[in-house]
């Protein structure tokens, strides 16, 4: 079993000591500062005797407007930076002595952590409920929110044309990029610790690192200290995280409009827990790996900017969104294959991050493969990920798994098991119609499972304009060449 899924089982003595130890956790401060490099924000977190002090710079560019008043949206960045270091013991109480927080403000703080925590708790086989995970309180300093906060968008570019758009390095934000690209939308790539595959698809995109907004975030060593000595871990909110720092990031650029590139299947749950009974099991009905990517966080997130920062008016809004909401990772993979000068720099691959590489033995390596696999040859898939994964039989949990086989599906952002399945019914019709790849030997059937999603519908979902929407239906109605 892949170490993404392996559960830590009954690791509930050692939360219960460690909230025990640690029973309060504490936002102290915020910072933000204009230097010579650019702005650097960091904050000051504090457990007991332990202190953390994670920071992040934007990096200086002709286009960004460090006058700006971003104390408000720098003091929230914290609320979500903030579990990435809670969740090492877990303390049942955060104390946020610099802001104060409205009861609204907290429930969806509450929301977000317990749903963004839910793969953490599940694979450490912790016992849980939302309502006795955290208590929230805050002090009575007002983070003051500017008058003007809603109108703090002016542009170089024709507001409603202008898109920053974050580039992660894989399939989905190519398609962003290229379809908006070509639309003739001003784009503004967003990229947040620049890395080989990052950097070569905004360059193939056309654009220079001059041209690109970067952020570059980095964890404070005395949290990997305390990982490397046991204490508690496991997966956060990383999409949530990212959303904060884009409110920051199109108030310094003047960009309203914020493209994420998350799609449909970002929705589905990665694991339902729940008892014999159906009732809730541990306080939730399922686990979702991509909670943070999912419409449910998007619409939340656009709600609490809007309601609670009061960032919107008739002219100019912060604008939260996923382009590619409506379609399926199965017509991604389509419109992708299209783009072929991304086909040798893009990754996907977790494992294989640091090293800019497919690792070609996980979960993500495979999926990604699959679901190109009705789009691209063989010769030039196995090019691309460096063999033929479907004859890999190294691979077959994580095959079981993305089938719909296995009790979970991979503990990564990965489409469904009915996108998976339609992929190798196309890709046997197309390819191998003679002989299977050995992973697809003792699959079961996949017989009338080749149009059971149609590759020019758009689902009815997201938050795009019918502009925004026409752009994804011409691209997934054109013929390919």
């Amino acid at each position: 079993m892949q170490a993404g899924v392996n559960r830590i089982m009954n690791n509930t003595d050692k939360y219960l000591a460690l909230r025990a130890q640690y029973p309060v956790f504490e936002y102290v401060a915020y910072h933000h500062e204009v230097c010579g490099e650019g702005l650097r924000v960091w904050f000051d977190f504090r457990m007991g005797d332990v202190e953390f002090h994670p920071t992040a710079l934007v990096e200086r560019r002709p286009f960004l407007d460090f006058d700006k008043d971003i104390d408000w949206i720098v003091f929230n960045i914290g609320m979500v930076e903030l579990v990435s270091y809670w969740k090492c013991a877990c303390p049942p109480t955060v104390r946020v002595l610099c802001g104060a927080l409205t009861d609204s403000q907290v429930v969806f703080w509450k929301k977000l952590y317990w749903n963004g925590l839910g793969e953490f708790y599940y694979t450490n086989d912790i016992s849980e409920s939302q309502e006795s995970f955290m208590e929230v309180e805050s002090g009575k300093l007002k983070v003051e929110i500017p008058a003007d906060a809603d109108k703090g968008f002016s542009s170089q570019f024709s507001i409603s044309n202008s898109y920053l758009v974050p580039v992660g390095g894989g399939k989905d934000s190519v398609v962003t990029l290229e379809l908006l690209r070509r639309a003739g939308k001003k784009i503004r790539p967003l990229i947040m610790n620049p890395r080989g595959a990052t950097v070569e698809c905004a360059a193939k995109a056309g654009f220079a690192m001059d041209e690109v907004l970067v952020i570059r975030r980095t964890i404070d060593k005395t949290l990997l200290d305390l990982n490397a000595k046991g204490y508690l871990n496991g997966h956060t909110p990383f999409s949530a995280m990212l959303a904060f720092y884009t409110m920051l990031a199109s108030a310094l650029s003047g960009v309203p409009n914020v493209a994420l590139s998350n799609e449909n299947s970002a929705n589905e749950a990665t694991v339902l827990v729940r008892d014999q009974n159906g009732a809730n099991e541990n306080g939730w009905s399922y686990v979702n790996h991509q909670y943070s990517k999912s419409l449910e966080f998007e619409d939340d997130f656009r709600e609490y900017v809007n309601e609670e920062l009061r960032m919107k008016n008739e002219e100019s809004s912060f604008n939260y969104f996923s382009f590619l909401r409506p379609l399926s990772e199965l017509q991604i993979a389509m419109l992708f294959s299209r783009f072929t000068q991304y086909h040798d720099v893009f990754r996907s691959c977790n494992v294989g991050s640091k090293q800019d590489i497919w690792c070609g033995h996980c979960a993500k390596c495979l999926f990604a493969y699959i679901i190109l696999s009705p789009f691209i040859e063989p010769t030039r898939l196995n090019a691309i990920f460096g063999k033929a994964m479907l004859d890999d039989t190294t691979m077959e949990h994580e095959f079981r798994q993305l089938v719909g086989e296995a009790e979970t599906k991979p503990f990564e952002c990965v489409g469904t098991v009915s996108e998976v399945r339609q992929a190798l019914a196309m890709a046997t019709a197309r390819w191998y119609k003679e002989k299977r790849p050995a992973l697809l030997d003792n699959i079961d059937s996949l017989d009338n499972q080749v149009n059971q999603i149609d590759l020019g519908h758009l689902d009815d979902l997201g938050n795009l304009t019918a502009d925004e929407r026409k752009i994804l239906q011409d691209a997934c109605t054109e013929k390919s060449n």
